[in-house]
């Protein structure tokens, strides 16, 4: 089993009287690509900055390789961060902003030059190595900052939202250029982030924070079908939640009572008793429409209220009798054979293999 790299024990940052990050343990694997994601505000960029030693830990402690990092300084880790503002310097050349790190270590000139433009050349942007930085496209300026931290060859990157400036389209190749380079090397990459897109095609795992603690820790995979409780099913997107009574209980199943209706659920190592309250969780893709009401314990009927479209996938948004929201997502061309429109009526369904009961919070 591969050792931990990085292991975070116990550790909180208090700012005064306000504590950003309350008390996160994490282990960080050699070799992985680590997404830290969450809302503004949940201590996911103030753990980054304590990997960094931009800031120290209030309590608890950073090791690495078995070291405490705590009071280490930023430019004695070997734990480069890539900024969201990339903070490269403007008066400098291109090849001159990738030197700048070796140039702080004392690496000679010769030698400095030639690592600098052997990854100038990794990342496609050699002919530029003379240009201002002002010349220079979004995209060209992320390559830039990556060459500057990984000519020192860390075991470790961290990143901070660095692809939030960059268009749409450029946001995807940077994505794979990513993904290629952190596999290539193996090195160990931290990449902070508030788009769900990102951290799920680019991680190996992600971690979901949320008011300065760790909510859970899981593959993409696991995040998305398997949230562990209402704030990640909540905060991971296209989920339909639903909230009611238990009102039976078998083995493998249970029915709960929602405003919606009585829906089942599949019961795996949970416990629920008959008359307490019990959440689950479907995903919006996993939810199937019928213009005649199907044979199937899980049903409700609703309205299209609107929809979304983003390339060839649609959501739509619906209501029931009750005005809950379900959210149904799936190819344009399938939904297209319903013929809707905002104010039609249709069934919605689902199986029961595709709920997914949520822990008590």
């Amino acid at each position: 089993m591969t050792k931990p790299l990085v292991i975070l024990e116990k550790v909180q940052k208090h700012f005064g009287d306000f504590i950003a990050v309350k008390e996160i343990n994490l282990e960080i694997n050699e070799g992985e690509f680590l997404a830290i994601m969450g809302p503004s505000g949940c201590g996911k960029t103030t753990t980054l900055r304590m990997l960094s030693g931009l800031e120290e830990p209030t309590i608890g402690e950073i090791r690495m390789n078995d070291q405490v990092m705590n009071k280490v300084k930023p430019h004695e880790r070997d734990t480069p961060l890539v900024w969201q503002s990339l903070a490269l310097f403007p008066f400098l050349s291109v090849i001159e902003n990738v030197e700048f790190g070796l140039k702080m270590r004392g690496v000679d000139k010769l030698e400095r030059k030639k690592r600098a433009l052997e990854w100038l050349e990794k990342l496609d942007i050699l002919e530029f190595s003379e240009r201002d930085i002002s010349t220079l496209s979004g995209g060209q300026k992320q390559r830039v900052a990556l060459a500057r931290s990984l000519v020192l060859e860390p075991k470790i990157l961290l990143l901070d939202e660095p692809l939030s400036a960059l268009d749409a389209h450029l946001v995807i190749r940077m994505q794979a250029v990513l993904v290629q380079l952190q596999r290539e090397l193996g090195i160990t990459f931290v990449y902070v982030t508030h788009s769900q897109s990102e951290a799920f095609a680019m991680a190996d795992r992600v971690v979901i924070m949320g008011n300065g603690e760790i909510a859970q820790v899981g593959t993409p995979k696991d995040i998305y079908r398997s949230p562990q409780n209402k704030f990640v099913a909540e905060f991971v997107g296209r989920n339909n939640i639903l909230t009611g009574i238990v009102s039976d209980v078998k083995k493998t199943k249970a029915k709960i009572e929602t405003g919606s209706g009585v829906f089942s659920v599949i019961l795996e190592n949970n416990s629920l008793k008959k008359g307490e309250q019990a959440s689950f969780v479907i995903s919006a893709d996993l939810v199937h429409l019928s213009i005649s009401e199907p044979k199937t314990d899980n049903t409700v009927y609703c309205k299209l209220i609107s929809e979304e479209f983003v390339g060839s996938m649609v959501t739509l948004f619906l209501e029931d009798q009750n005005n809950h929201e379900f959210k149904v997502q799936m190819q344009e061309r399938e939904l297209s054979k319903f013929e809707l429109k905002p104010g039609s009526k249709i069934w919605l369904s689902w199986s029961l293999k595709s709920t997914h009961l949520l822990e008590v919070n």
